[in-house]
């Protein structure tokens, strides 16, 4: 027997929706920036064995020569990705919705168990609920790690107006290779998510387009 139910509001949804394809102009604009002092490196000394994005990377993706404009957009973008942040922060909340994202003790092991599960290690799916521990821990890092972007992202926009905060953060290299390691958490988080939502199937999704879900429950006639 199969049951709707309500799963996302209105607000989450948008929130989500919103956050996407801002933050992903965000990323595409920033390596228009980062193109023009590409530093980083894993090698040591003159030796350098990788480079996070070698020269064919930024003309496949066409990203060379547009300091300027990515500078214009991503300036742009970071007042929608603050706002939507802020505005998602204020909503979970007022609304409660915090009492579902918000890690507890007991996040950290149930985490590890849906890990276990998705790896194929663990037979046993942990209990089902609006957000496993897995989640909570996730979604909590990435709001986390937006305040993150945007602390550092002012410390190396203005580091004179904001000074104080850039010697917070360990000096004006130390911000940039801060806001450098977020970026690649997000892609990271981008490729883990992904990939979470097709291993949960089209039922996940829907509730995130929709709000709602459809679950098999037992028929009380049997």
């Amino acid at each position: 027997m199969t049951k709707i139910e309500h799963k996302h509001p209105l607000a989450i949804r948008w929130f989500h929706w919103i956050n996407f394809p801002v933050l992903s102009l965000m990323i595409w604009s920033g390596m228009t920036i980062y193109w023009a002092n590409d530093v980083y490196r894993i090698g040591a000394g003159e030796f350098t064995l990788f480079r996070f994005f070698p020269a064919w990377f930024y003309d496949a993706f066409d990203l060379a020569s547009h300091l300027s404009q990515g500078m214009a957009w991503h300036f742009l973008f970071m007042w929608f990705f603050a706002l939507n942040g802020v505005l998602y922060v204020l909503y979970t909340a007022i609304s409660g919705e915090w009492r579902y994202l918000l890690p507890n003790r007991n996040s950290l092991r149930e985490a590890i168990q849906v890990t276990l599960y998705d790896l194929g290690i663990r037979k046993v799916h942990p209990p089902p609920r609006k957000f496993n521990g897995a989640q909570q821990i996730a979604y909590t890092s990435i709001i986390l790690m937006g305040a993150g972007s945007l602390a550092t992202g002012l410390a190396i926009y203005k580091p004179v107006q904001f000074s104080w905060l850039t010697q917070a953060l360990g000096g004006y290299p130390w911000a940039r290779a801060e806001h450098f390691a977020l970026t690649l958490g997000y892609l990271l988080f981008f490729c883990v998510h992904i990939a979470q939502v097709i291993r949960a199937g089209w039922n996940n999704f829907r509730a995130m387009v929709t709000g709602f879900e459809l679950i098999e429950v037992e028929d009380p006639k049997k």
